[in-house]
């Protein structure tokens, strides 16, 4: 299974930007899918996560700004970022929990990640 991120870069606060992730290979299910962040000198956190087509989670951080979705025909999660400010700067994962054919459980898939960086 892997996940391929696209769509990082540089922007200006107050700019927009896209992350798309797209899960390939042989695998039974998919149960959720999500994007996590981590900034210089910190933790990796949560930033947003979707189970189903429309169940969502966000940081109190992204709340009203990034939205996150699913196409679950292709396997692939988005989230649109809006009103990005210099602090949303971080290297952006995508994560998947992922079911195999020959497993019961779901496990964690990541992708290898995405630059976002936001400055003036």
């Amino acid at each position: 299974v892997q996940l391929v991120e696209s769509g990082g870069g540089l922007v200006q606060p107050g700019e927009s930007l896209r992350l798309s992730c797209a899960a390939s290979g042989t695998f039974s299910s998919i149960k959720a899918m999500g994007w996590y962040r981590r900034a210089p000198g910190k933790e990796r956190e949560l930033v947003a996560a979707i189970a189903g087509s429309s169940t969502t989670n966000y940081a109190d951080s992204v709340k009203g700004r990034f939205t996150i979705s699913r196409d679950n025909a292709k396997n692939a999660v988005y989230l649109q970022m809006n009103s990005l400010k210099p602090e949303d700067t971080a290297v952006y994962y995508c994560n998947a929990k992922i079911r195999q054919y020959s497993d019961y459980a779901y496990y964690d898939h990541w992708g290898q990640g995405t630059q976002v960086t936001v400055a003036s």
